[in-house]
């Protein structure tokens, strides 16, 4: 019997088109045995996108009190195991295993705040280029707003669809189309189509700019923070996505794009097809598994093996580190907890962990996993983490 994650690695190769004969069997056989609270999809569904999206949400939901990690002995990957003891109520764990010296305390200070802080969920809003916001977590589902054929909507489980119903040539049509803006505050993360097809998901404190409707020869879009992209197919006009001085170009391709302006460099992974990555005078080509790595003072593209695990981690509900630095891990719980980070002295800053975790836990189980190891110890005062040694 396969696992629940095994069972959707097929499914979305199978949307893809490109299970094998053998795969397609083994997904037939197991879908019947696969059961997920509330019938997560039905024969009316037509959207992929929206089938995957409910699979991980509920198998997110489920797999919490299911699943327990362990590492391997030094490379630091990970093992998926079912936790089921008789009688104990089994919590997801993490493992968080330090690469630099520890600090040997016998002792571990536990934090005696009772400040709860919640993981993030579905939050943004739209500005429309007349200045106008529309909360889109508090909105009803339906239309949200509409203007000379230009249709604005919220589907029941989150998805932003903009729908076009006439053509810019065509009678009340504006002939240079407007710039709109969806941003998520930190806390948040957002699903949008665009008029093309091309569907975005948007991690926490992030944005994109694009206009109502595409015209000219390319489709120009702008990106401030974390992006995935599927990118609806279109050879004689290529997807452009600018993010901080950087310009990804694709004709129809899924890759990730890291942009945040925190961070000193920014990334493109690519998942699916081809694109071509520039910054100033320098361009390369990636092909699927690859990372394209510019720092942002600098014009040299670093291309390498891609750590797709942990670059798409947060699509499907996780955080997994491989030997990253406190501060890199610590910038990633501030987005997506809404908390601000202080470190009591430099020597902290300095460690660095490895691990896996639901990213959907309060934030007290990851931070007391990270303490575990014995190098750092925290405490929570309102909406602040203090990091200590």
């Amino acid at each position: 019997m396969i696992s629940k994650e095994e069972f959707l690695v097929l499914y979305q190769k199978y949307l893809d088109g490109e299970c094998s004969p053998a795969e397609k069997e083994l997904l037939a056989a197991y879908s019947d045995d696969m059961h997920l609270p509330d019938d997560v999809w039905t024969e009316d569904d037509t959207d992929p996108l929206e089938v995957r999206t409910r699979i991980w949400q509920k198998l997110s939901e489920s797999r919490q009190e299911t699943i327990v990690l362990m590492p391997k002995r030094a490379n630091y990957r990970w093992l998926w195991a079912a936790a089921a003891l008789a009688g104990i109520a089994v919590l997801a764990g993490l493992l968080f295993i330090p690469h630099a010296k520890v600090n040997n305390m016998a002792g571990v200070v536990s934090s005696k705040t009772e400040t709860k802080i919640l993981p993030g969920g579905n939050k943004a809003y739209l500005t429309l280029a007349n200045g106008s916001k529309i909360v889109l977590d508090d909105a009803k589902n339906g239309q949200l707003a509409a203007r000379a054929g230009v249709k604005v909507s919220k589907t029941s489980n989150g998805l932003v669809v903009y729908k076009f119903d006439r053509k810019p040539t065509e009678q009340g049509q504006a002939a240079i189309p407007q710039i709109n803006t969806i941003t998520t505050p930190r806390g948040g993360q957002y699903q949008v189509v665009l008029e093309d097809g091309t569907k975005v998901q948007l991690n926490a404190a992030s944005s994109i700019k694009f206009p109502e409707y595409f015209t000219g020869a390319n489709r120009e879009i702008e990106l401030d923070g974390e992006a995935y992209f599927e990118v609806a197919k279109d050879k004689a006009h290529p997807f452009i996505v600018k993010a901080n001085g950087t310009q990804v170009q694709v004709f129809g391709t899924h890759f990730n794009i890291n942009a945040y302006s925190d961070n000193p460099d920014i990334t493109t992974t690519l998942l699916e097809g081809s694109v071509k990555m520039s910054k100033g005078t320098a361009a390369v080509m990636l092909l699927p598994g690859q990372q394209g790595t510019v720092n942002q003072n600098g014009s040299s593209i670093k291309v390498q093996k891609a750590d797709v695990e942990a670059n798409m981690a947060w699509i499907n509900g996780f955080f997994i580190f491989h030997d990253q630095s406190i501060i890199n891990i610590m910038k990633q719980v501030s987005r997506w907890y809404d908390v601000d980070i202080e470190y009591q002295d430099a020597q902290v800053q300095e460690n660095e962990f490895g691990g896996t975790i639901s990213k959907y836990k309060d934030i007290k189980e990851l931070l007391d996993n990270i303490k575990l190891t014995g190098s750092i110890h925290y405490k929570i005062e309102g909406r602040r983490v203090i990091i200590m040694k």
